[in-house]
């Protein structure tokens, strides 16, 4: 268990993923360019090729956690991390219900 305060160090905001493509290097991972909003656009990997194509996410808003350190996959820094559930056979993306400007806070 993690208290109140631990949890309130994860910040999370939405992203629109302005860009994505599939990694030819690798069968899980696609490629993101994500604007959060006030000219902050970033780099983004993500393993979810198989449950996702590029284009399922090009132009669409997702939840992001964007203070984990930047972390180097294949030949690219990934710097934040797409929230999503799942289970042993699926990922869902996590996305808000209402169109929001990129770069909310998500609490």
């Amino acid at each position: 268990m993690i208290d109140i305060d631990d949890f309130a160090k994860i910040e999370m905001k939405v992203g629109h993923i302005l860009e994505a493509t599939k990694l030819e290097e690798s069968n899980k991972l696609i490629l993101m360019k994500v604007d959060f909003g006030n000219d902050d656009i970033r780099t983004v990997v993500s393993g979810i090729a198989k449950h996702y194509s590029a284009e399922d996410l090009k132009d669409k808003k997702f939840m992001f956690v964007t203070n984990l350190q930047p972390r180097q996959i294949l030949d690219y820094e990934s710097q934040a991390m797409i929230v999503a559930a799942h289970n042993e056979t699926t990922i869902s993306i996590l996305k808000p219900d209402k169109d929001i400007e990129p770069g909310s806070a998500i609490s």
